[in-house]
């Protein structure tokens, strides 16, 4: 949720009030709790128990392979390889930069409708 609050003049009052022609209230919108704000980033954890249940085994068995998984594609992103994962998509690497004791990849990821979750397929 989000609490609002509107700013008004210095003087305190609205600047509706005073001076018709002068530009309208500003509108300050702040979040409130995080805990309103559903998560969108899938973590290791949840993709553990989403294959598990997918592939309709124990998720003790599913770990080690997404793991390895995880890993495979890492390395192959940091060698600066294509992927193409149907229906994960194609990821095209635009560039790469090391910064610090990281790197950052900018790359583009390309689904086909009928594969993305959104279509609900």
């Amino acid at each position: 949720m989000a609490s609002r609050s509107t700013a008004s003049t210095k003087s305190g009052a609205s600047t509706k009030e005073t001076d018709p022609a002068a530009k309208p209230e500003l509108e300050v919108i702040t979040e409130t709790s995080g805990a309103d704000i559903l998560s969108t980033e899938l973590k290791k954890q949840e993709l553990f128990q989403l294959v598990a249940e997918r592939a309709d085994l124990n998720k003790n068995k599913v770990k080690p392979v997404v793991e390895a998984m995880l890993e495979v594609l890492g390395e192959a992103l940091a060698e600066g390889r294509e992927l193409n994962l149907k229906p994960f998509g194609k990821v095209k690497i635009n560039r790469q930069k090391d910064v610090g004791n990281a790197r950052v990849t900018v790359a583009k990821i390309r689904q086909a409708k009928s594969d993305s979750p959104a279509d609900g397929t």
